[in-house]
């Protein structure tokens, strides 16, 4: 889940030597391999524990929950299994899924193993023929916007994400899970009326566009959640599936509208990449998903007033836990400006006055 560029999120685990001797069994018993070596931490914009590792001379990545779980961290990997497998053989970029265990016996958490992608994340740094040419960073751009869109027309239906698809409405049942999910907040150091959403969501609700066709939405999609290749402008692989859901993928759209790093920039997503400039504009990057996916954007300020709400909500949590005494100090108070910053953007695209246009 989005961390927002929080350099106090927990640092990443690795594993220690009773939990290789482990999975090294159970992929013994699996015929996957025998020799598990060349253990790494992998860093990024994740609290879940992300190893680089070898199995018989063979790189892939394991990703498991952190150190200490969450109610539902099992069924978050769960969920991204199913991301990984429904793709399979499809051209959203994206790691090539290897193998799942949900026997608690062997790690104490669901995990799973995942290709090694060979590509940078944008966040931490940057390849350098995209330092020498900007029209690879403008290129890449536009391909990350017509990639997304390509995500969400993947076929789903029979696949392992069926399970994620709900009847009715799936916009209507946006504001209530969020206002659901701030109130889960509350304890006697917070109030969710600290976060002043109700104007925003009235207008939500009041404005509320007819569902679109349904498909397959990352849930989280900005420069902080993708590899890029190396010499070419093109995404190596979407990762960080935590949110993936079926629904209406233009609340992808919005999401990455609200998370691009140009004015105004509320996360600082894939900053050592804007840092260069010469990314494509916000007007730019609708082109591109549109072209790709052929969707109306004829409500698209809906969407992105909905993906400021939605992103503010998740992030207000940090502040919650902060002062519960389970967050440091500065992530809390960074990401709640953060949160209210962004329901006031939200506002004004209510208003007509989008920021983001």
């Amino acid at each position: 889940m989005t961390n927002i560029d929080d350099r106090t999120a927990e640092v990443p685990g690795t594993l220690d030597d009773a939990a290789v001797a482990a999975l090294g069994g159970w992929l013994r018993r699996q015929g996957i391999g025998s020799v598990v070596s060349d253990v790494e931490p992998l860093a990024g914009g994740t609290q879940n524990v992300v190893v680089r590792l070898r199995v018989d001379g063979r790189p892939v990545v394991l990703r498991r929950p952190p150190p200490h779980p969450r109610p539902n961290s099992n069924r978050t990997m769960t969920r991204e299994v199913a991301v990984l497998r429904t793709l399979a053989g499809s051209a959203v970029p994206h790691p090539e899924f290897v193998a799942a265990c949900e026997d608690l016996d062997v790690l104490g958490v669901v995990f799973y193993l995942m290709e090694d992608v060979d590509g940078f994340n944008p966040a931490t740094e940057v390849a350098p023929a995209y330092v020498a040419d900007p029209q690879l960073r403008h290129r890449v751009g536009l391909n990350y916007a017509a990639d997304l869109a390509r995500l969400s027309t993947a076929d789903w239906q029979g696949r392992p994400l069926q399970q994620l698809h709900r009847p009715g409405s799936f916009l209507a049942r946006q504001v209530p899970n969020f206002v659901a999910l701030l109130d889960s907040y509350r304890h006697e150091r917070y109030q969710p009326e600290t976060l002043a959403v109700g104007r925003l969501a009235d207008w939500l609700v009041a404005h509320r566009p007819p569902d679109g066709e349904p498909g397959i939405m990352h849930g989280d999609a900005h420069l902080n959640n993708v590899l890029l290749r190396r010499d070419v402008p093109e995404v190596a692989a979407f990762v960080d599936w935590e949110m993936c859901t079926i629904g209406d993928p233009l609340l992808d759209l919005g999401w990455i509208l609200v998370c691009w790093p140009h004015d105004p920039d509320p996360i600082n997503a894939g900053r050592e990449l804007a840092a260069l400039g010469g990314l494509p504009s916000r007007t730019e990057l609708v082109a591109a998903y549109a072209d790709a996916e052929g969707r109306s954007t004829e409500n698209l300020d809906w969407y992105v007033a909905m993906a400021c709400f939605k992103l503010a909500i998740v992030i207000e949590g940090t502040y919650s836990r902060y002062l519960a005494g389970q967050a440091h100090r500065d992530a809390g108070e960074r990401l709640h400006d953060s949160a209210s910053r962004l329901i006031g953007l939200g506002e004004r695209v209510a208003a007509g006055d989008s920021p983001f246009a």
